[in-house]
């Protein structure tokens, strides 16, 4: 694998990036269903292939394959390095434009099994022939098949047909079925799943049932999901509370919570895209030679990052422009090689802090605490970050800055009463509130009716455990 270049002075991230799975797409789309999703299909992937294979820094995808599947099944593309490679690639998308889009035939039924059966075997041939550095590397494959048809239909045809074939190296097997209108108010983030769908027992894995609009921005959103760190071998952030953060009150032997946590990027870095890695745009490293939350996380493969909270501070108390570089997104840990209990009584932790953190309007101070470092390394300067609450199962995380970092500034009290006439111009002439939209997003996030994830809500009991009342809570007249 090619390790690619680097675009700041901290270590690079490879040991959790180059974990990312090779991936096979099987594009399982019929006449007449293809005239209509063809061109969406097609620009949705020359979109993010022309992103993915021109990203700067280590590899996020390493190997692609891609499959056609209508009265046969087809190879349109073996199994390719992404990074670099975006001429093979929009060649190969080239040759999907061009595919028969009028017309009909007879459907083969066995012809997806055998595009599943032979991809597989395309990757293990692969595998046994690169070197033994990458073959760490390639060890599973996730499979997507996006289909035109029923998606439950399906997944029962893929448990018929493939009950006899070895997926142990399958890492996840997902069917994404295309809706041919256009669901309203779909949460742009991430696709829809559908939660009534039972898990596969009869292959020994889980696939995932999703669904996803027929058109270019929905198809790019479940496409860019691919650049996340899909790792889940272990958790990456530990989040440690203890009652001498929120209150005055100490209590012996109080040793503190520990939330385990996944880190996931909200935007991509960028310093990361063609033409901003020189360095005249680094809206990312504010940090000079510290390493990022992100990169710390990744590195800690032994022992865990720790965030310890050193105390809990109002909402209203944070001024933005102490605030810097690109925000992360703090959720529940995913990991494998947890029993399922503690991923239960984690999440259920997790959900009671969010409660709680909101019903308060509260946000949390949190030191950095990477691991020890080795015989030859420095020991890193202190990070702090902010942690705020959100409405959905996650926590937003940005580092902050310390006294030795701020400059002096003197900021004037807002007057109360402004010149008339400047108001009635600007309120008039350049502020227009009905243009005023909602939300910042730049797409809509409503979730769709009935298909919105259960979460549990969080009991009383749980949630107020983690806080004590603070002096001020007890006594409002106290600033």
């Amino acid at each position: 694998m090619h390790p690619g270049r680097t675009t700041g002075k901290g270590p690079s991230t490879h040991t959790q990036i180059d974990q990312q799975p090779p991936r096979l797409l099987i594009v399982h789309i019929a006449l007449p269903s293809w005239a209509d999703i063809c061109t969406n299909l097609c620009e949705a992937l020359q979109n993010f292939f022309s992103l993915a294979c021109s990203l700067m820094g280590p590899s996020r995808m390493s190997l692609f394959s891609l499959y056609m599947v209508q009265d046969q099944h087809e190879c349109i593309l073996p199994f390719v390095q992404v990074k670099g490679n975006f001429a093979r690639l929009q060649t190969c998308i080239s040759e999907l434009r061009m595919l028969q889009r009028e017309g009909c035939f007879r459907s083969q039924g066995a012809s997806l099994r055998l595009a599943v059966e032979d991809g597989l075997q395309q990757f293990k041939q692969y595998s046994r022939h690169v070197t033994t550095r990458a073959a760490l590397t390639y060890t599973s494959l996730e499979i997507t098949i996006l289909t035109s048809q029923p998606g439950k239909e399906v997944v029962k045809q893929l448990e018929e047909g493939l009950k006899d074939t070895d997926l142990a190296r399958v890492r996840r097997f997902q069917v994404v079925e295309v809706t041919k209108g256009i669901l309203e108010h779909v949460d742009s983030a991430s696709p829809v799943e559908d939660t009534s769908n039972d898990e596969s027992s009869i292959l020994g894995t889980d696939i995932d049932l999703q669904t996803i609009d027929n058109d270019i921005v929905s198809m790019e959103i479940f496409f860019k999901a691919w650049l996340h760190n899909s790792g889940t071998d272990q958790e990456q952030i530990h989040l440690l509370l203890s009652s001498q953060c929120f209150s005055n009150i100490s209590r012996p032997r109080d040793n503190p919570m520990c939330l385990k946590c996944d880190l996931q990027e909200r935007l991509l870095c960028p310093s990361l895209l063609a033409g901003t890695a020189d360095g005249s745009l680094r809206m990312d490293d504010p940090k000079g030679d510290f390493i990022t939350l992100y990169q710390m996380a990744s590195q800690s493969s032994a022992s865990h990052y720790k965030l310890q909270v050193i105390k809990a501070l109002k909402s209203s108390g944070l001024c933005e422009s102490l605030t810097y570089g690109l925000p992360f997104i703090l959720r529940p840990t995913s990991c494998w090689q947890l029993d399922w209990d503690e991923l239960e009584t984690n999440q259920q932790h997790f959900h009671a802090l969010c409660h709680s953190l909101l019903k308060r309007e509260w946000l949390l101070l949190a030191k950095g605490e990477p691991p020890g470092p080795g015989h030859s390394q420095r020991i890193p300067a202190s990070t702090f970050y902010v942690i705020m609450p959100s409405h959905s199962l996650t926590l937003l995380v940005k580092a902050v800055a310390t006294r030795e970092l701020m400059l002096p500034s003197t900021f004037p009290l807002l007057p109360e009463d402004p010149h008339d006439d400047s108001l009635k111009n600007v309120e008039t002439g350049q502020l227009q509130t009905n243009r005023a939209r909602a939300t910042v997003a730049p797409l809509p996030m409503t979730p769709v009716p009935g298909r919105a994830s259960k979460m549990p809500a969080a009991s009383k009991s749980s949630s107020d455990a983690f806080f004590l009342p603070s002096e001020w809570e007890k006594d409002p007249s106290r600033p």
